[in-house]
């Protein structure tokens, strides 16, 4: 088989116009699949919850949807999953029955792997599974779902279930990869395809907008800055509590804090109660083609997150995103992080759930600020070798030849520009 005539159906939970870290990733591998020279098909399950037609263009991909499932259901633990299942594998069976694909590759969560297997099982059609996350750790995350609890275990063992009847797994970084290994799954059946960037849309040490940083108070400060989604396990608390610690020792420091989520209302509080009104700037969520005015005002991306199992073993985007930009990123030495951070080179680190190594650290990152150009190169030049789209989607590479038990080949992909950093 040929890269050229590889055709692959790809089965989201949701995706655009829906945005969230999931959809970019979504977006971004299929993107990098195309310039591979492969055919994608996209179908969304019921949880995709924006109402819309059946099918519909969005961003020059076509989506084909699944209708939602009926709102009672969710009175019923289990009923409702089972209801997905079997709406999606349905949906699955229709377009792939006209479509053709050589391979189903489902994506997280383990609900839309059942639902692939069952369907590319009546077809003929190997799946591929592709974990991003462990969901119940996800919940645990974000506040909504408790370790060890009968939900917990429930989703543990579907994904136990879908490892086991996938032809091929894909997942995002080595802790999830060494995860799955643990419970019994041979080592050559899973590929990593880590989390990458667009080099062309970030371009290196981008100048800040003059105009923005005085309208933002920025002037003569060193600015802390974190872009992203504001749940509890992202430990925006402890930065709160370390800046609180330097604002009696520097007054030339800004917090910048760009995105939203259910702990927002929580940190302003704290904020306010703590004195950082003058310090901390809360922007709220903006349109993606605004974000990048943001991230070049940023001096110090700050990444707290608190040590737990979903942080030891997920490894983030956002940080990628501001060493590709030539950000200096300090990073809690979480397992996640560790896969991107190496400190002194890439990075810096420090010890996570800690508000005071965290303010030594700031106060350290600044007085040495001379160190940061040697550093904001070595990152950029690691996300070039090793983190690019293009790199990372080359390990599908072994998974669909896995599912399809023989090799397949991929277009060429010339290499992207390396920018300033050489």
């Amino acid at each position: 088989m040929s890269g050229s005539t590889l055709k692959i159906l790809h089965v989201f939970d949701h995706s655009v116009p829906l945005m969230s870290g999931y959809t970019m990733r979504s977006l971004a591998l299929l993107e990098a699949q195309r310039r591979m020279g492969w055919e994608t098909i996209h179908l969304t399950t019921p949880k995709h919850s924006l109402p819309g037609p059946t099918s519909e263009e969005i961003d020059g991909y076509h989506f084909h949807r699944t209708a939602p499932v009926s709102p009672a259901l969710a009175r019923w633990p289990g009923l409702s999953e089972m209801a997905l299942i079997r709406a999606t594998s349905a949906r699955i069976h229709h377009i792939a029955s006209y479509e053709k694909p050589d391979i189903i590759h489902a994506h997280s969560p383990g609900l839309n792997a059942h639902a692939a297997v069952s369907a590319g099982k009546k077809l003929g059609i190997p799946v591929v599974y592709e974990i991003r996350a462990f969901w119940e750790d996800a919940a645990v995350g974000n506040g909504t779902g408790k370790e060890g609890n009968l939900r917990y275990r429930a989703t543990r063992k579907l994904d136990d279930m879908a490892f086991k009847k996938a032809d091929a797994i894909v997942t995002i970084c080595e802790g999830l990869r060494a995860d799955i290994a643990s419970r019994g799954i041979p080592a050559d059946k899973i590929s990593v395809v880590p989390n990458g960037v667009e080099l062309a849309d970030f371009p290196f040490r981008n100048p800040a907008d003059e105009e923005l940083r005085a309208k933002l108070g920025l002037g003569g400060k060193t600015v802390l800055g974190f872009l992203g989604s504001f749940y509890p396990y992202e430990g925006l608390d402890v930065l709160l509590d370390a800046l609180a610690l330097l604002k009696r020792e520097r007054s030339d420091i800004a917090a910048l804090l760009v995105g939203g989520g259910p702990s927002e209302e929580a940190l302003k509080f704290q904020s306010l109660r703590l004195g950082l009104e003058d310090t901390v700037n809360f922007i709220g969520r903006v349109p993606h083609s605004e974000v990048a005015a943001y991230y070049d005002q940023v001096d110090l991306f700050v990444y707290p997150r608190r040590a737990m199992r979903l942080t030891e073993t997920v490894t983030p985007l956002k940080p990628l995103e501001a060493m590709a930009r030539g950000g200096i990123v300090l990073a809690s030495d979480v397992g996640g992080h560790c896969e991107l951070v190496r400190h002194g080179e890439t990075g810096l680190t420090f010890p996570a759930d800690d508000a005071v190594a965290l303010a030594r650290a700031i106060d350290a990152a600044i007085t040495r600020r001379g160190q940061w150009d040697e550093i904001s190169r070595t990152a950029r030049a690691f996300v070039e070798r090793e983190r690019s789209w293009d790199r990372s989607a080359q390990g599908y590479l072994p998974a669909y030849s896995r599912a399809l038990r023989r090799p397949i080949t991929a277009r060429p992909i010339v290499a992207q520009p390396a920018g300033e950093v050489a």
